[in-house]
């Protein structure tokens, strides 16, 4: 089966171009069963060939590739503050004139201040405090999590300044990019609110088109919860989301207003039409690789939740479990539908990883989930966290196992076969992988100490072989 180039949408009027590459994918199943049937790894493509020994020691590339790093966690921003540590979700979205945004969560907790944009230095808190900010500590510090976003020149893939956009916030962990130009940065925490009162375990949304930091909303209709990802469908404006937890759910989120998310609308989770209410595989065979099951959606209510019980309300009402939603991307097709591809990382019999499909139908038709690929093997796929699909057709999937071998970058073709495309020798995890609208620049994240790469090479040059062919 060849690879097909993506079909991009025509930019919206706020200028994000969107991939779609939901057709690439209409042949898996049983290609994805054979890829990981017994921890076999000898079935898998040559993909770009071996990868190379970096003489640096960061991360290692197939022949031809190369890459830059971007940014660095305790460097000086050109706004004066210091560029906080622990990388995690990232988007790209183009600017009006033509640059792009790096829009990058940083995962830091409340009491994490020294890893933030302040570095613990008293004159930098000092000037903090007169940033809008959602939240603080007792002592009156700003929380440090939050977004950093980086200017970027799409011809060079060079950075050109880098700024804190949103803080006060904690634990962002990953997120996602709107059609109409702007980035959703969700918590992964639902801890109390140290100094406000306020709650955490938002989503917040930041504009690519910001200079500085922006006054943070809590998008409270979109649900309190420890928020992962997030993925918009351009033509419904229908948001998919991820919980990271052992028993979390699949939401979705029916807008009152399409790309007007303040205004509120229907939280919901995911529900099969007939048989089980859970897709983790741990105890039994719940959910087969290549099975498609057909589901429903159920309202939520009291999506506020200040007893952290909505996913459990929710299974209640039938929900389907998933193990650790993670990383979230969605492709549209020419019907008018979508792909949702997701990973849910402790899933699965030896609890390494899964990978979803969610295929929305355009009209009344009913949804449908299926199970893409369960890892049998660390050396096939350990720990699947954020996602994003390729120029070529692909999914480039994050490891994030720091304990027992480096993380890489893996590459699930059409059929379900894996490749690796990069392998990260720092002890940390992978995230935030995204591409360029072009295609050309892949950039993605070291987690802690924190950098920001960009990978550029002959992406045309894919190869389906297989290994041993």
């Amino acid at each position: 089966m060849k690879l097909t180039a993506p079909v991009s949408a025509l930019p919206s009027r706020r200028g994000l171009v969107l991939s779609a590459t939901a057709l690439a994918f209409s042949g898996l199943g049983a290609r994805a069963a054979q890829a990981v049937e017994g921890g076999d790894i000898v079935d898998q493509v040559r993909g770009y060939g071996p990868l190379k020994r970096d003489p640096l020691g960061v991360l290692d590339l197939p022949e031809g590739f190369s890459y830059r790093v971007l940014s660095s966690a305790g460097e000086t921003m050109d706004d004066g503050f210091i560029t906080p540590d622990h990388f995690d979700g990232m988007g790209c979205l183009p600017l009006p004139d033509g640059r792009l945004a790096l829009m990058r969560n940083h995962e830091l907790d409340p009491d994490e201040t020294r890893l933030g944009p302040s570095g613990g230095r008293p004159e930098l808190e000092t000037r903090l405090a007169a940033v809008p900010a959602f939240d603080r500590r007792p002592d009156g510090r700003v929380l440090p999590g939050g977004v950093t976003a980086l200017v970027v020149d799409p011809a060079t893939g060079r950075r050109e300044r880098q700024f804190l956009a949103l803080t006060g916030t904690a634990v962002n962990c990953a997120g996602g990019a709107t059609p109409w130009g702007s980035w959703l940065t969700c918590e992964e925490t639902i801890v109390s609110a140290p100094k406000t009162g306020a709650s955490h375990g938002w989503i917040f949304e930041v504009p690519a088109s910001v200079t500085g930091p922006v006054a943070p909303v809590p998008l409270v209709a979109m649900g309190r919860f420890r928020h992962e990802a997030a993925a918009v469908d351009p033509g419904s404006g229908t948001v998919y989301l991820t919980e990271d937890r052992d028993d979390g759910l699949l939401y979705r989120f029916l807008p009152r207003s399409p790309g007007r998310l303040v205004e509120g609308g229907r939280l919901q989770a995911l529900a099969f039409e007939a048989g089980g209410t859970d897709s983790r595989n741990w105890r039994r065979a719940d959910m087969a690789v290549g099975e498609i099951r057909t589901v429903r959606w159920i309202d939520l209510d009291e999506v506020e939740s200040p007893k952290d019980d909505l996913r459990q309300r929710g299974h209640a009402a039938g929900g389907v479990l998933f193990a650790r939603g993670e990383g979230v991307h969605l492709a549209t097709r020419p019907d008018g539908g979508c792909d949702v591809f997701f990973t849910c990382t402790s899933g699965g019999e030896r609890r390494l990883g899964q990978i979803f499909r969610l295929t929305s139908q355009p009209g009344a038709g009913a949804d449908r989930l299926d199970l893409f690929v369960e890892s049998r093997d660390t050396r096939v796929l350990d720990y699947a966290d954020n996602i994003t699909v390729a120029p070529w057709g692909g999914l480039v999937v994050c490891e994030d196992r720091i304990s027992l071998s480096p993380n890489h970058l893996k590459v699930v073709t059409p059929e379900g076969r894996i490749c690796a495309l990069a392998r990260l020798r720092i002890r940390t995890e992978l995230a935030g992988a995204c591409f360029s609208p072009d295609g050309r620049f892949l950039f993605v994240n070291a987690y802690s100490p924190g950098r920001t790469f960009a990978i550029e090479g002959p992406w045309k040059a894919f190869s389906e072989t297989l290994a041993t062919a």
